[in-house]
């Protein structure tokens, strides 16, 4: 019986040897400040999830707080979705990563290896929100800036990670001076 092989041998290249646990990296940092935020009491995490009461703030600076909120949808509260909804949206960003994963495998410039791996850690750590509580962990809060979003480590990487892969794609279609 012949197995289907979408990604054969020839094609991957070695930028996954470091990706990948740039990947897990990501994951392990993001849901480790999330574990730090949820047991804080003073964020009332669980409570305020169930509507019982307001979520928690901790003031820091004057233009940063770190400030509890669930968020249903994807990164910086876009898309909202409860219910038979959010395992549509859980199903469709597993797709993205998958998609993300293989091209990061096929990857052959370190800046799209790096985008990709940062893209991927960030949507797999959100992932893993989505599916234990049905809303991700959001607490960095930038409104004394006037940054109107409350997002976390996972979001964080997925914007830098964006903006660098639209910067590699950008420099690779370039044509060398001769």
């Amino acid at each position: 019986m012949e197995s289907m092989n979408f990604l054969p041998r020839d094609k991957v290249t070695r930028e996954w040897r470091w990706g990948l646990p740039l990947v897990a990296g990501i994951i392990v940092l993001d849901q480790i400040a999330k574990a730090i935020v949820l047991t804080t009491p003073a964020f009332n995490a669980q409570t305020c999830l169930a509507g019982n009461v307001a979520c928690g703030q901790i003031p820091l600076l004057g233009f940063f707080n770190l400030t509890m909120t669930w968020n249903h949808g994807v990164s910086f509260g876009a898309l909202q979705a409860e219910g038979l909804a959010r395992w549509g949206l859980f199903g469709l960003t597993s797709l993205i990563a998958v998609g993300f994963t293989v091209w990061l495998l096929r990857a052959e410039r370190w800046m799209t290896a790096l985008s990709l791996s940062l893209v991927i850690g960030g949507a797999v750590g959100n992932l893993v929100d989505r599916a234990r509580f049905g809303a991700v962990v959001d607490f960095l809060d930038f409104s004394g800036l006037y940054f109107p979003w409350i997002f976390n480590v996972a979001d964080a990487s997925i914007t830098v990670g964006a903006a660098f892969l639209l910067l590699d794609q950008l420099l690779a279609g370039r044509k060398p001076r001769s």
